[in-house]
């Protein structure tokens, strides 16, 4: 037997370039063929067990470690797998005898189902979602990329992380090794699955919830897609475990996703957890922070930008909003030791806190994102506050003026940096009169988006104003060209004739209830006006008639 074996033309994992495989008794060993791809090792005394599959490249050899590789790859995501493609159908025999001569393992061959059925058995191990069709493996999913679960009544959903992102570093607005590659050269990403689970099943089977059977006594046991969704949620923390939690913080509100939440707080990550919704947010996904005093001024807001968003079914939260109660404190001691604080965040957190509650989470989420926390500076609204209430569609919510941006907080926050503002118009609700009470800001952005913000108070102007012009935005103010043209339109008296001859026929009846006439027509104008409402182009009169009244003739004219 010769000391080293090798195969040509073997793909790694998901890599697209092939490359050389070689075998000996010390492990194994593959690097590709050109490039300068990085080398994959792999020794003897990792590899647990070995299995020949079919693929979509002729045959597969997956190989499961016994313990996670050292360093990650962007092309293998599952830390105890590594899996080897482009074998052909004679490469079996060889192989296997090389695994048993080299490692004493024998090489287990697994059938793949190819019957093409959405129906079969759905089973949970330490490291995949595999689904069965009559005892054969249809697909798996490595439970690494698993961001969240959800359930309702028999159906659950899964949530799927970009493998790009199992690996969180800085937020430094790059990605890895894979970044210089287009986006379109990526393909398509799995990001939900959802898969309809009948039936009871007692918890100890909760792996095999997929199959479970009906039952007539339901006391003892839950139904199989609560099985399932409870297996799913208690082994898809990327290899973290409950007690490897820095902090938890109970019964937090949270406006958006709204609902109470427990916060676990990891190295690497936190996680959401809610009485139907659970959430994994990774800290490389936090690219914005915001600490805001609410209007009332008895709470606190923490608002978090993810990249990207979280999901709850169809619906994206690009915005995480945390509220504190301003008075709140409490005493939080972190699950780490003194010189992990000292070594690891540069003495920027502390062993044991006794401060507010909102103060709290917001400095280790900075310290653990990376990220600055922006907080309102020195506007002042007219009723002393640092924020405008307005609406934005048929949502009311808060307009707060930043330093460097403008955030309306609601229920889908907007944030539009100043940076990023082509032009902001001020203008009046639908052309109101120049007595209007309130007024519109329309921003207009460099990338085509527009906001606007609605029903802003008339006292807020002249301040609203002066602040986007110190941050250099530029600003149409069309109240004050609709406040000229009005003033010229009443010196110059242009009236048309008809409004003239409609004056005269009514001349005889005309009573000091014309002026309030007058101001009703105005403000139905205000309103947008629906067609009821005469905003027809014919009727130049500009007035309203009932239906017994004649509508005054034209004089001919000759």
């Amino acid at each position: 037997m010769s000391a080293t074996t090798q195969w040509e033309n073997i793909y790694h994992g998901l890599d697209s370039t092939p490359g050389k495989l070689r075998m000996s008794q010390g492990g194994l060993g593959w690097k590709p063929s050109v490039g300068e791809g990085s080398t994959i090792t792999i020794p003897a005394d990792h590899m647990a067990s070995f299995q020949w599959i079919r693929v979509a490249r002729n045959y597969q050899l997956a190989i499961t470690l016994n313990k996670d590789r050292d360093t990650p790859s962007s092309a293998q995501t599952n830390p105890r797998r590594t899996n080897f493609d482009g074998f052909v159908r004679d490469d079996h025999d060889r192989l296997s005898s090389h695994i048993r001569d080299y490692f004493n393992k024998s090489l287990e061959t697994k059938e793949v189902s190819t019957r093409g059925w959405n129906w079969g058995q759905a089973k949970i191990s330490n490291h995949d979602v595999q689904f069965l069709v009559r005892d054969k493996l249809a697909f798996e999913l490595p439970l690494s990329h698993l961001a969240n679960s959800n359930i309702a009544k028999t159906e659950v959903s899964m949530e799927f992380l970009n493998p790009e992102q199992q690996q969180p570093g800085a937020n430094t607005g790059s990605s890895d090794a894979n970044g210089t590659k287009s986006r379109r050269s990526k393909g398509d990403q799995l990001v939900e699955m959802r898969l309809y689970v009948p039936g009871q099943a007692s918890k100890d089977d909760a792996s095999d919830a997929g199959s479970a059977a009906d039952a007539d006594d339901n006391n003892n046991e839950e139904t199989a897609a609560e099985a399932f969704h409870e297996a799913l949620k208690s082994k898809a923390d990327i290899g973290q475990v409950a007690g490897d939690s820095i902090v938890v913080f109970k019964e937090v509100l949270v406006l958006t996703p709204r609902g109470r939440y427990d916060i676990d707080v990891f190295n690497t990550f936190i996680r959401l957890r809610g009485k139907t919704y659970d959430y994994k947010i990774l800290y490389s996904s936090m690219n914005k922070l915001f600490l805001l005093p609410k209007a009332d001024e008895i709470h606190v807001m923490l608002v978090i930008g993810l990249d990207p968003p979280i999901r709850q079914g169809q619906t994206r939260y690009p915005y995480l909003v945390l509220q504190f109660p301003r008075e709140e404190e409490m005493d939080a001691e972190l699950n780490l030791d003194e010189q992990t604080i000292q070594e690891k965040y540069d003495g920027k957190l502390k062993k044991r806190y006794e401060e507010p509650t909102f103060r709290i989470v917001t400095n280790i989420f900075k310290v653990l994102s990376g990220q600055k926390v922006a907080t309102p500076t020195d506007f002042e609204s007219s009723s002393g506050q640092t924020s405008i209430k307005c609406n934005v569609k048929a949502a009311d919510g808060n307009l707060y003026p930043l330093e460097k941006s403008l955030l309306w907080v609601s229920k889908q926050p907007v944030y539009v940096p100043y940076s990023e503002i082509h032009q902001a118009i001020l203008s009046r609700v639908g052309g109101a009169v120049a007595s209007s009470k309130t007024f519109d800001l329309h921003v207009a952005t460099k990338s085509g988006t527009d906001h606007t913000f609605q029903s802003i108070s008339r006292e807020e102007l002249d301040r609203l104003k002066a602040w986007l012009a110190d941050r250099k935005v530029r600003i149409k103010n069309e109240m004050a060209e609709e406040t000229g043209g009005l003033a010229a339109a009443a010196a110059a008296g242009l009236l048309s004739d008809d409004d003239e001859e409609m004056g005269g026929a009514a001349g005889a009846d005309e009573d000091e209830d014309s002026e309030e006439d007058a101001d009703f027509a105005a403000d139905s104008d205000s309103d947008g006006g629906s067609p009821s409402e005469g905003s027809s182009d014919e009727d130049e009169d500009g007035g309203y008639e009932d239906e017994g009244d004649e509508r005054p003739k034209k004089k001919r004219k000759d």
